[in-house]
């Protein structure tokens, strides 16, 4: 592409080069600003009700406090959502399933990991089959609690909020992986296998 007023040849792809400039636009000051307003404010959780704290995110998104008019709206499909809220004790079995829907989920995508039994196992801190949420996924903010009221959920909510708005949302994952590849290992192995026999029978 040449551009006469400049006086210079622009050479190579014109797709990835338009992809460059796109993502460099998206990076500028009030763009960025924009982008991180509207993802703040569009925070879609797919919730994983694993115990009691699940009466709370009920009560949570009930008309007293409405998350809804902050900007949060409880939602079914993970490939729709960007928040993933794990309420209360995750199970090595549930654990598995948290993990296939964080990996399904579009980024910018967040966790809230809600009352005592998700980051310190709670009552249930020695059981032989309870794996802590910061161990196969990214928390972001996490709810105290033993179980959390609605309150500490919509403050929860704020304080991701603000997180965002910051631009704080590069995409991660959790820091040890050998772990996360030990519990997910079988379902993986399966999830080939069936891909494997169903390209065969193509």
């Amino acid at each position: 592409m040449y551009c006469p007023h400049a006086g210079i040849a622009l050479l190579g792809r014109l797709e990835e080069a338009a992809r460059r400039a796109a993502r460099w636009l998206v990076e500028r000051k009030p763009i960025r600003t924009l982008r991180d307003w509207a993802i703040a404010f569009s925070l879609w959780p797919v919730h994983l009700t694993t115990s009691c704290c699940g009466a709370e995110f009920a009560a949570a998104y009930a008309p007293k406090y409405d998350l809804e008019r902050m900007g949060s709206l409880a939602f079914t499909h993970a490939r729709n959502t960007n928040l993933m809220i794990i309420e209360g004790t995750l199970t090595r079995k549930m654990a598995r399933a948290a993990r296939i829907i964080w990996e399904q989920m579009p980024w910018p995508k967040f966790v809230i990991a809600m009352g005592a039994c998700a980051f310190s196992g709670g009552v249930f801190y020695n059981s032989y089959n309870i794996v802590l949420v910061q161990k196969v996924l990214p928390v972001d903010v996490f709810v105290p609690g033993c179980p959390p009221r609605p309150d500490a959920v919509a403050r929860a909510i704020l304080m991701l909020q603000e997180k965002v708005k910051r631009g704080e949302w590069a995409p991660r994952d959790v820091e040890d992986k050998g772990f996360v590849e030990e519990l997910m290992g079988p379902v993986y192995r399966e999830a080939r296998a069936f891909l494997e026999k169903a390209t065969r029978l193509d």
